[in-house]
């Protein structure tokens, strides 16, 4: 057989080029490759539709079979790349074997070979390496996040310091809290970072001191740890969890929430026996509930109960009138004095009155 024909004795022929077409019509992520020193400029004389299509080598960790491992390569349009042609001499079955960044000097010229055809690639004079990677020139979605971040979030504040019986009510003042500032301090090479195209960002940062991970949604909705593992959550849409088993938390130190919206909680969807919603509160804090101009309204359905069993005092004051309507008898049993003080009429009325 003629060593030119077989793979492997055909000799080492390879290639520098630019990528100018990727919508592969067998979704197995080849490349249109026009070829350094191969390939004309001359666009007329060779249309990019008429450049072989190269097939891209993918890493190790990525099996190329059966959908396993990373999708086809991310090469796009303008793209420096490295290769070798399988078929030797005939230099008609490029490969792919990785890409080539620079240091952009010139934007895209679409009537020649060599550049993306679709004007799109390079998009400015500077270094191919991403902005957040090098840190000297501030990246758009860093720009974004700092310019973003909320402040002066306010926490609940209870404002009733003496209670019925005139004793001091304790209650925590409320305060306000902030989004961490954005902790990004990258050096090169240190920060390791993905991006795509429509804005997608990956950042692993290995920064001595400013270590980070921080994965960001084009919409702003992201999350990242600093480099003492503080995590901030920021969700730009609509947040879902679903979890179709058991969820638990624990919170070491202190919790604030604060609410724009409405909220609601609902227990016991199914009405299972005995799935109780049950509130403990340690020695030494009390429960505060203010409404600032609405209602507390308790209700129970059937024949359900409130239950109130205070271990000390019960203390109950009303600014205004106060009314008891019982549909069946009402009883009260005083181990001790019973006062009752009124400063206008008193009005008993009752088929039969039996005062002992």
């Amino acid at each position: 057989m003629n060593d030119k024909e077989f793979l492997g004795l055909n000799g080492f022929l390879w290639f520098n080029g630019v990528v100018e077409d990727r919508m592969d019509p067998l979704y197995l992520g080849r490349v249109r490759v026009r070829c350094l020193g191969f390939h004309t400029d001359d666009k007329v004389k060779l249309p990019t539709a008429s450049l072989p299509w190269a097939q891209c080598v993918y890493a190790v960790s990525s099996p190329g079979i059966s959908g396993l491992g990373h999708s086809p390569s991310f090469l796009v349009e303008g793209s420096w790349v490295f290769g070798y042609f399988r078929d030797g001499e005939y230099c008609q079955e490029p490969v792919v074997l990785g890409s080539l960044p620079g240091d952009v000097s010139e934007l895209a010229n679409t009537n020649k070979g060599f550049y993306d055809p679709n004007g799109i690639y390079p998009k400015a004079i500077e270094s191919d390496t991403n902005r957040l990677a090098i840190n000297l020139t501030a990246h758009t979605s860093l720009t974004t996040r700092t310019a973003d971040r909320i402040t002066s979030i306010p926490t609940a504040d209870f404002d009733i310091t003496v209670a019925a019986d005139n004793s001091i009510i304790d209650g925590s003042s409320g305060d306000t809290w902030s989004q961490p500032e954005i902790p990004y301090n990258a050096s090169y090479p240190y920060n390791h970072v993905y991006a795509s195209e429509s804005g997608h960002i990956r950042e692993y940062d290995d920064t001595p001191g400013a270590e980070r991970i921080h994965e960001r949604h084009k919409s702003g909705t992201s999350y990242e740890i600093d480099k003492d593992g503080n995590k901030t959550d920021i969700i730009r849409g609509i947040h879902y969890i679903l979890s179709s088993s058991s969820n638990k938390h624990y919170i070491a130190g202190n919790s604030d929430i604060t609410i724009d919206g409405r909220h609601k909680i609902y227990i016991n969807k199914n009405n299972t026996l005995n799935n109780h919603y049950d509130i403990q509160v340690g020695a030494g804090a009390n429960v505060n509930i203010q409404v600032d101009g609405g209602d507390i309204n308790l209700h129970t359905l059937g024949d359900g109960k409130i239950n109130v069993n205070a271990g000390g005092d019960y203390n109950l004051k009303v600014g205004g009138d106060m009314r008891v309507e019982v549909e069946g008898s009402y009883r009260e049993d005083i181990n001790s004095t019973f006062v009752s003080n009124t400063l206008s009429t008193v009005n008993i009325r009752g088929a039969t009155i039996d005062l002992n």
